[in-house]
């Protein structure tokens, strides 16, 4: 039996796995251990524990908010540097904004934890397999509740490991998820002296998984269907605070452009702005607005461009503003607007702030952040015959609001993002790779324009066709296709996800019918 020391050693332990599976500084290889020792750790009870039952249910708690602290900090570390900079906020105030988002995403570890704890006293060792389906229950809470925050689930570990990632064209990054998970479950079952069959079984699956997704990649199918278009991702690496400043605003502007007819020049059939590219809303300025249409009407290329919208409405005769939208605007070959994109997944801390009244120590945050609201439309824009759709920065990372493009018959996925605000940290290296598997979950290529990168051009494999560099000017001129035909996640979505979320209850009910029918 290990000691309470040793189990919170181990639970540290699992926490910087999971850390280290994600880039910049990590590798995937960490990842299918990364649960092995909470796992163990949760399998044996402190022998010193004077009364095991009533403390089990606290310590289980313990030992995984343990895990999911060291687990987010190593990954959201980031977060502090944007609201002390950006958000107008004493360091020391950004940093316990961002503990408090790490605390209240540390709960599913924890949740996690808890629920291994009950179903392994209440099955025997043998019940550690359940892992992947009680771990993907936690990774679909994180994602649903309270708007969601699914960064860093751990299938994105795995998403450069293409043979491995092509399972997500079936179930999804949850299924990537219960499939790294397992190999730990797997790892903890032969630590424990709890039976290796499980080893083999898991082993199985995962050489089977892997054999498929190679002749997957290899045979390649969606990259020769579909309609060819070239496409120009503009990166005009523009600093945060210089967006701001209305002396640079030309000077921006003007390379904008510049880079338009570069892209133009150089074969692209649709150009692509990052979000809130334009130092104008766009449909405020009309002077700005209308040298966009004028290239585009030029060259008959549609543009996307990124800014922000105001909706106006009248009140005692007068026009007077609204709600403001991060929104995404399609300029049509004739220079008119095709349709408008507004964001659906507001970024918390960055576009609006959750709690403001219990976060009330965060006051200049509340004022520094922009009044936004969430569009209400997953409205897909039309590059002559195909429809495309538009997500914007962080919700690239929600699978089920892909999907719904998808659903609805996006043929491409496109994807603006301003990462400036994260600076040379591992967040534009995770946030690429999570737009990544969007990709693969669809069949659909996905082409990606980033203010200070990373840009780039993915085909529905998860392969990386073209990708910029951080924090240099950059101009992409690449080959994508419109694609209709569907994966089966597509048709399907998180089937996966939401049977582990019924298989954990079901895990954690049935003990106590049991033992109310005994008594």
């Amino acid at each position: 039996m290990l000691t309470r020391s040793a189990q919170y050693a181990f639970a540290v332990a699992s926490g910087v796995l999971l850390a280290l599976s994600f880039p910049k500084f990590g590798h995937p290889v960490f990842g299918w251990i990364a649960l092995a020792p909470l796992l163990v750790a949760l399998s044996n009870p402190d022998s010193r524990i004077p009364n095991p039952a009533s403390a089990s249910t606290l310590h289980a708690f313990l030992i995984g908010l343990t895990t999911g602290i060291v687990y987010f900090t190593g990954t959201l570390y980031w977060i502090t540097r944007v609201m002390a900079l950006y958000g107008d906020l004493h360091w020391w105030v950004a940093a316990l904004v961002n503990a408090a988002l790490i605390a209240y995403l540390s709960l599913f570890p924890a949740f996690f934890a808890i629920v291994m704890r009950r179903i392994v006293r209440a099955y025997g060792p043998a019940a550690i397999m359940a892992a992947p389906f009680v771990w993907v229950a936690s990774e679909l809470g994180r994602t649903q509740l309270l708007t969601g925050f699914p960064w860093v689930l751990l299938g994105y570990s795995q998403v450069s490991m293409l043979p491995i990632a092509q399972l997500a064209s079936v179930v999804g990054v949850y299924g990537v998820s219960a499939l790294v998970a397992s190999v730990s479950a797997a790892a903890a079952m032969v630590a424990t002296n709890a039976g290796w069959r499980a080893a083999g079984v898991v082993g199985s699956l995962l050489l089977a998984v892997t054999v498929w997704g190679s002749v997957r990649v290899s045979r390649s199918e969606l990259t020769r269907m579909g309609d060819p278009v070239r496409v120009g991702l503009l990166q005009g690496n523009i600093d945060q605070s210089e967006k701001t400043d209305l002396a640079r605003a030309r000077a921006i502007f003007s390379a904008y452009l510049a880079m338009t007819r570069q892209a133009i020049g150089a074969g692209a059939e649709l150009v692509i702005w990052p979000e809130s590219s334009t130092p104008f809303m766009f449909e405020e300025d009309p002077e700005g607005a209308n040298r966009i249409r004028a290239i585009a009407r030029e060259a008959r290329v549609p543009i996307l461009v990124g800014s922000d919208q105001i909706e106006w409405r009248l009140e005692n005769g007068r026009r007077i503003p609204g709600r403001y939208f991060n929104s995404a605007f399609l300029v049509r070959a004739d220079g008119t607007t095709a349709g408008v994109y507004r964001k659906m997944h507001l970024v918390p801390f960055g576009e609006y702030v959750p709690l403001k009244r219990l976060l009330f120590f965060a006051a200049p945050l509340v004022e520094a952040v922009g009044p936004f609201s969430a569009g209400a439309d997953a409205a897909l824009l039309p590059v002559g015959a195909h429809p495309v759709s538009v997500a914007i920065c962080y919700e690239v990372v929600y699978p089920n609001l892909v999907r719904q493009f998808v659903r609805g018959g996006s043929e491409l996925l496109t994807t603006i993002t301003n990462d400036a605000w994260f600076g040379r940290t591992s967040a534009p290296y995770q946030h690429f790779e999570q737009a990544s598997m969007r990709a693969i979950e669809e069949g659909r290529y996905l082409v990606r324009a980033a203010n200070t990168g990373i840009s780039g051009i993915v085909d529905p494999y998860g392969r990386v066709l073209a990708r910029s560099d951080l924090y240099q000017p950059a101009m992409i001129v690449g080959d994508a296709r419109f694609l209709r035909a569907p994966t089966f996640y597509a048709r399907h979505g998180d089937v996966l996800a939401w049977a582990s979320l019924v298989m954990t209850v079901l895990l954690v009910v049935m003990p106590i019918r049991v033992r109310r029918r005994v008594k």
